[in-house]
């Protein structure tokens, strides 16, 4: 299988029942497992050993799956202080991609929400979260089809909701629906990807999705005239987290070049929270083809970076995550305590000013 192939995701849609969720990714798995002869089941110990203090030794390679982090090292000045060699910055960020690339070992270190996580630890994946953002406003705003009359989340109900199995959507479809009094099996939750979201509201295969920024500025700009609309809720996803393989974790030199890459992970946020122009200009317009207009107003409409100085509450929230995956019956119910490799904890936080840091 050729280094970092994923797979080919059906446009079929699918109504999701109690154990899909856990059915579908055990056997995104497998069949992942099924072409990598040399992937490992799971890594075989947890991170016991102290992090190793000062730079990787010479030579110490990583795969980064951040590609914001590859698009701010340079303008923000900090590629100099990166003191390995990243060999490739894949540019993969839903969930379930990224724990096939865990798997065949051809990522090392990754950024998505905190719903992954889980979703790993549900099929045997053995990871860690390693730093932690937090993000307390909204960041997703679900989406209608074109001619739709939702115009709230309680017009949820017997409608085709696109529910993104293992990914930050997927979870704020849930907290959006228990919010409004609305039972999973009020509503058809139509199992696909994120990555089809858009296709799937153009075709009316969903009559309602959550979208993020930029994609829900490009399909309204393209369809509200057509009769799709916007359902804002106050439905956050708080974390955002750095997270690796116990593997990666467990060998000293990879685990020294992680230590290193968190404080210039978290810096670059900074750098683009306080250099909003030179941001939109490198990523929103030149990378993700939205005009500068469109890109100071999804700017404006983010969270300022935050990094907690001690974890308990990203762990409360995390629980509280799985949890409620878990009463769905997606996920067996698990304790995500050791989900997190607090060896790492408040190395974000130290890194960036106090404006910056959460400390309560």
């Amino acid at each position: 299988m050729p280094r970092h192939q994923t797979d080919d995701h059906s446009a079929t849609t699918r109504t999701v029942g109690r154990r899909s969720f856990l059915a579908l990714a055990t056997g995104t798995v497998l069949s992942l497992a099924a072409c990598s002869p040399q992937v490992k089941t799971a890594a075989s110990s947890e991170p016991a050993a102290k992090l190793p203090s000062g730079d990787p030794p010479p030579g110490t390679k990583l795969t980064v799956a951040v590609r914001q982090t590859r698009l701010q090292l340079e303008p923000a000045g900090l590629k100099k202080d990166l003191a390995f060699t990243v060999s490739e910055w894949p540019n993969l960020s839903a969930g379930p991609d990224i724990i096939q690339g865990f798997r065949a070992e051809s990522i090392d270190l990754a950024f998505n929400a905190g719903i992954p996580p889980i979703q790993a630890k549900a099929i045997g994946v053995k990871t860690k979260i390693v730093a932690v953002q937090v993000r307390p406003r909204p960041l997703y705003t679900f989406a209608t089809a074109l001619g739709s009359d939702i115009a709230s989340v309680e017009d949820f109900r017997g409608k085709k909701v696109g529910f993104s199995q293992g990914q930050a959507q997927g979870v704020v479809v849930l907290r959006a629906l228990k919010a409004a009094g609305l039972k999973n099996s009020d509503v058809q939750l139509v199992a696909l990807p994120s990555t089809q979201f858009l296709t799937a509201l153009q075709s009316k295969q969903v009559d309602v999705a959550p979208l993020g920024e930029p994609a829900l500025t490009k399909y309204l700009d393209q369809y509200a005239k057509d009769g799709a609309a916007a359902v804002k809720t106050d439905v956050v996803d708080l974390l955002t987290v750095l997270w690796a393989p116990v593997e990666v974790l467990n060998d000293p030199a990879k685990a020294a070049a992680v230590a290193n890459l968190i404080p210039l992970w978290a810096k670059g946020l900074v750098w683009a929270w306080e250099n909003t122009d030179e941001w939109i200009d490198t990523y929103y317009v030149k990378s993700e083809g939205v005009s500068v207009a469109d890109g100071k107003r999804i700017v404006s409409s983010l969270n300022k970076p935050q990094f907690p100085v001690d974890w308990d509450k990203a762990i409360e929230w995390e629980q509280e995550t799985a949890d409620l995956m878990a009463e769905g019956g997606f996920v067996p119910k698990q304790d995500v305590t050791d989900l997190f490799d607090r060896r790492f904890e408040g190395l974000a936080a130290k890194s960036v000013p106090a404006e910056y840091r959460e400390t309560s």
